[in-house]
């Protein structure tokens, strides 16, 4: 299986350009195309404010496209990518340019987040305005298990696609192809909002077409490196074997790297590459 990881935690500190030179020298068959910086919230205000970032400017195509070229000189590609969010705030516009870097980057899946607040019919009128867009580019779109949190209960709570049954809902009732499920392994395995995620692989089943891997104490949403805190990795390899996966292993432990910096980075990402192989090692003798 081929392994892979968001680049955003370690762009941070060195670019693009350099994460993915990296990641391939660290092992990583793929990588995903982090695009927060195309279109950032001020969570003050809930507006946008400007990054300066290329993916903002007039020239993110050109961006996208020396990323790509990067990327195969270095022998890595690039599976999917992940939309600016909340979606609701950052626009239409930028929800379909990210759809076209996907594309001139060479993914073949764009998470594009639900609403939280939204049900299934509610976020259908989003997924259905972006379809065209995604087949005229020929990259599917992913919606994403999301959480919220209850400070009285002091756990997370039930949001759009958090459960295996409001999951399929989603992409039952756009029912295109282009529309298929990305699970978040960490937010599947929060109590209090998701159903935990070997039972939400079987139930998903087809639909399951891309994953965000990381680590939490089934508590908060950590983004640790696999096989640090509390998930049970054994049994999500065990679904994942059952209904014969067929995407990649992509990682979302943005928040492990932060305790790297651009002099060491490097060690990180190696140890991230060998989660996932150790990941991919348990699936296949599952």
């Amino acid at each position: 299986m081929k392994i892979s990881t968001e680049i955003y935690s370690s762009a941070r500190h060195i670019g693009e350009e350099k994460a993915i030179e990296l990641l391939a020298k660290a092992g990583f068959d793929c990588w995903d195309f982090s695009m927060f910086e195309m279109a950032r919230i001020d969570w003050s205000t809930y507006k946008l404010r400007k990054t300066g970032h290329p993916l903002e400017g007039d020239d993110y195509a050109k961006f996208a496209k020396q990323l790509k070229k990067v990327a195969d000189d270095c022998g890595i590609e690039c599976n999917q990518s992940h939309a600016p969010f909340p979606s609701k705030a950052v626009g239409m516009d930028n929800l379909k340019r990210a759809i076209e870097c996907t594309a001139i980057a060479g993914g073949k899946i764009c998470i594009i987040h639900p609403d939280n607040n939204s049900s299934a019919e509610e976020n259908a009128k989003m997924y259905n305005e972006l379809l065209p867009y995604a087949k005229e580019y020929g990259v599917k779109i992913a919606t994403e298990n999301m959480w919220n949190w209850d400070n009285t209960l002091n756990r997370s709570s039930f949001a759009a696609c958090a459960t295996a049954e409001d999951f399929k809902k989603h992409i039952d009732v756009v029912n295109d192809p282009y529309l298929v499920a990305c699970l978040d392994l960490g937010h599947a395995e929060m109590v209090g909002s998701g159903d935990g995620a070997p039972y939400m692989i079987r139930e998903l089943g087809g639909r399951l077409q891309a994953l965000h891997i990381h680590d939490n104490d089934r508590h908060g949403d950590s983004h640790q490196i696999p096989f640090s805190m509390q998930i049970d990795f054994n049994e999500i390899a065990k679904a994942l074997k059952e209904i014969n996966y067929q995407g990649e292993l992509t990682l979302e432990a943005d928040r492990y790297l932060e305790a790297y910096n651009k002099d060491n980075i490097f060690e990180g990402m190696k140890k991230l590459a060998e989660s996932a192989r150790r990941l991919e090692k348990l699936i296949i003798e599952s």
